[in-house]
């Protein structure tokens, strides 16, 4: 068995925070955190006047031109060759350089506990983002070549795209150029209709693409942050028409973007819903059973259905897929684990009470400045001062179409983050039963990324111990939280990691001893997984819904465009 070579550096491994967005950051603890660090610079002098010389010896050898400070070769804000052969950015980019290496010795100087280092250096590594020299137009030569090639159209261009998000993008920068794309166009075109539809959501059945299925058809529970199209987005990525190629049955929830006035629905409603959904594709197909798959959110909705499933004595779920999902999330996750507090998380359902929903611009907001130089200042110097248009790229697209959540839906996520129900079992009721996986014995598919900055792998692969199932298997993609997802043949780059029998408990001695590595895709194993679950192949329905549930809007159906 080959050993996994695992690659845990570089791209958005570095900037993991597994600080989902909708735990929010308490600007009360940030603030405090500030005031400890004033607290002991005033109380300590002598640490400070050691660090402030360090410094201006710094800036001394910085003005002499010897200075060796140097940029992380993988810090790209600083590739331009004018910050190596022109003294004047050389000198600029090195004294921020040293700013940066001098406030994160003194900061390591300080006394604090964990939660006041993690957020204290929140807060300063947000400033120092802000301040880098590259930010400015007089501080980044490739902006201020541009505006000279241009004549100045560079920055007019820029000062348009600026007023363009200001007045209709809520005054997030933009990442995306989204004039290209156009769902039901060319996003989210594999054929299908709406088969069932409630005031919470829309059932779509998609069109086979074989002449025969399997008998048993397949729930995609999609997370209800984002919309369900990221399942099929273009063609080459469409997990939809994936699966119909594959000879499954491909049904998807589709929830609505919810408003104030649906502020009471909650996790139960959401499993109820699912519930119901179950008993129209059993009735559409005639099969007894249902696999499902849940991503994200949507694998903790999709977790308390099984559970709940299982505490009433209903076994209709057959097997589960659970992608980059996190049911037992724990401070020490990441660095800035300590970010979340007992008082952030109750602000946080304070603020979504009483607006009736988490907006959903304002989750985009709070990601983007969790990763600032990554997702807020790269799209300023590319937008404004380069006067460029961000990417069409539809992922992107996709992930700036964001909805709300509802704030009972909300206080039921914390409560994920304060109880831990799902590794605590027996003990939270949740959904109107006590949670407890440990009873759930159906046959589940875990999948995370090495890079994932949203639920990190290593939190993913908790979850192959919290299902009591003797079958699970634990893939490992080398790829991001979306990319993970939408990672279709064809990427000479692909490879993931998995091995030939259950994980352990330890998730050292999985990589050490267990875990073997593969060139490619995981899909195709997936797909192989899936159907040796899914029953006989059989005639494809010649269309649709069925008598007592007769197909609607066709897909992606009608919410999709709240």
């Amino acid at each position: 068995m080959a050993k996994p070579k695992i690659d845990l550096g570089g791209g958005a491994a570095e900037n993991t925070v597994a600080l989902n967005p909708i735990v929010g950051l308490a600007r009360e603890d940030l603030m405090g955190a500030v005031g400890v660090m004033l607290r002991e610079t005033a109380g300590r002098p002598v640490k400070t006047l050691k660090h402030l010389k360090t410094f201006s010896e710094e800036v001394v050898r910085i003005v002499g031109n010897k200075s060796e400070l140097a940029p992380d070769p993988k810090d790209k804000r600083f590739l331009d060759p004018a910050f190596r052969s022109n003294p004047f950015y050389r000198a600029g980019m090195q004294y921020y350089l040293a700013v940066r290496q001098g406030v994160g010795n003194w900061m390591d100087d300080l006394d604090f506990d964990d939660a006041e280092r993690a957020r204290a250096s929140f807060v300063t590594n947000m400033i120092l983002d802000s301040i880098s020299p590259t930010n400015s137009l007089i501080g980044n030569p490739s902006a201020l070549k541009k505006a000279f090639e241009t004549g100045g159209g560079s920055l007019i261009r820029g000062l348009k795209n600026a007023y363009e998000d200001m007045t209709k993008n809520d005054g997030i920068v933009s990442q995306v150029d989204k004039r290209p794309f156009k769902v039901g166009e060319n996003l989210a075109t594999a054929p299908g209709a709406v088969v069932h539809r409630t005031e919470m959501m829309e059932l779509i059945q998609y069109t086979p693409a074989t002449d025969e299925v399997h008998a048993t058809p397949f729930l995609i529970i999609p997370p209800q942050i984002n919309k369900a199209y990221v399942n099929d987005l273009s063609p080459e990525k469409s997990i939809i028409r994936f699966l119909t190629g594959n000879g499954i049955q491909p049904f998807m929830v589709s929830w609505r973007n919810p408003t104030a006035e649906h502020a009471d629905w909650g996790l139960g409603d959401y499993v109820d819903a699912l519930i119901e959904a179950i008993d129209v594709i059993c009735e559409i197909t005639k099969s007894k059973k249902v696999n499902i798959s849940g991503a994200c959110s949507g694998g903790i909705t999709a977790a308390t259905l099984l559970s709940k499933l299982t505490a009433t004595g209903d076994d209709r779920i057959n097997a589960a897929t659970l992608m980059v999902c996190v049911l037992d999330p724990q401070p020490d996750d990441s660095e800035t684990g300590a970010l979340v507090s007992k008082h952030g998380i109750e602000m946080a359902r304070r603020r979504s009470a009483k607006a009736g929903v988490l907006d959903g611009a304002s989750l985009s907001r709070t990601f983007a400045w969790l990763r600032p130089n990554d997702l807020v200042w790269n799209y300023v110097v590319n937008n404004y001062l380069h006067g460029e248009d961000p990417p069409a790229f539809d992922v992107l697209f996709w992930n700036n179409d964001s909805t709300n959540l509802t704030a009972t839906l909300h206080s039921d996520y914390l409560r994920v983050y304060e109880t831990q129900p799902f590794a605590d079992p027996g003990v939270t009721e949740m959904a109107g039963h006590v949670v407890d996986l440990t009873k759930v014995t159906q046959d589940c598919f875990i999948v995370a990324g090495v890079t994932d900055h949203i639920t990190p792998w290593k939190a993913c692969y908790r979850t192959t111990q919290l299902i009591g199932s003797p079958n699970v298997e634990f893939i490992l993609s080398q790829a991001g939280h979306i990319q993970s997802l939408l990672n279709p043949p064809g990427n000479p780059k692909a490879k993931y990691f998995k091995s030939d029998k259950r994980p352990p408990a330890n998730i050292d001695d999985w990589l050490a001893n267990d875990a073997s590595e593969h060139a490619g895709s995981w899909w195709p194993f997936w797909a192989e997984w899936l159907k040796a679950r899914s029953g006989d192949l059989k005639a494809a329905p010649k269309a649709v819904g069925s008598k007592k549930n007769p197909p609607g809007a066709p897909a992606p159906g009608e919410y999709v465009f709240d």
